[in-house]
């Protein structure tokens, strides 16, 4: 099963590891990514800590924990490439819940895989 099956079929929690320019580390609940090509995903970011610490810091870990007994999901280790903002495509994935989409900001960040790990062990 590739990725962006894996990632349709599977239901499950999101987290998103970041670093600003410093090493101060924080980590976000997320909607799950969007598959782009077998190496590369991207994700919907608001203006917020992650968003602001990739810019200075490129890499980040997003850890997927399966909605399943036990400790089973993966470690998706990655790199920005590139973004976009407001733009009619990131504006697309939002969920309408947000009320009015254009007084929002919406960053859709592109990411490079560098490495998927299991969730636990090697």
């Amino acid at each position: 099963m590739n990725l962006a099956e894996y990632f349709a079929q599977t239901e499950g929690t999101v987290i998103l590891s970041t670093a600003d320019g410093a090493g101060k580390v924080d980590a976000a609940v997320y909607s799950k990514p969007r598959l782009i090509e077998e190496d590369s995903l991207a994700l919907l970011m608001s203006d917020r800590l992650s968003h602001a610490n990739v810019q200075v810091n490129p890499y980040a870990v997003l850890l997927f924990l399966e909605n399943s007994p036990g400790w089973n999901g993966k470690r998706i280790y990655l790199k920005k490439i590139k973004e976009e903002r407001n733009t009619d495509l990131a504006r697309s994935l939002v969920h309408h819940k947000h009320g009015d989409i254009e007084k929002i900001n919406v960053n859709l960040v592109y990411f490079q895989i560098e490495e998927i790990r299991p969730l636990t062990g090697d």
